[in-house]
């Protein structure tokens, strides 16, 4: 069940960036300039209470220089279907049925 859960979400995430990587992509050829939509910009106009929140519980777990060193730059300010793209593709290979062994190759 956690299997089939894993999967449905990955495939989820992976329809999601490509969304997004064709939304990016039409506003690029209609503008004339390079666009990309962040996932701080997606997740603001989604739910803008929960991405304030959720600062104050990252700095007091972690500390104030954790949100502006890693969790900005390299989460918040990434091209939303780069992120979707690997969380999709993370979720799927964790959903995956074990290989089973061929002949005496058990290690």
């Amino acid at each position: 069940m956690i299997r089939f859960v894993l999967r449905f979400v990955g495939l989820l995430c992976l329809a999601l960036a490509f969304i997004f990587l064709v939304y990016d992509g039409t506003k690029w050829i209609a503008d004339g300039q390079f666009y990309l939509t962040s996932v701080s910009t997606i997740w603001s106009n989604v739910h803008q209470n929960s991405l304030i929140a959720l600062q104050p519980q990252v700095e007091s777990f972690l500390g104030a220089r954790f949100w502006q060193s890693v969790i900005q730059p390299y989460f918040l300010e990434q091209p939303a279907w780069l992120v979707l793209g690997i969380v999709g593709a993370i979720l799927i290979l964790l959903g995956r049925k074990k290989r089973k062994l061929i002949g005496y190759a058990r290690d």
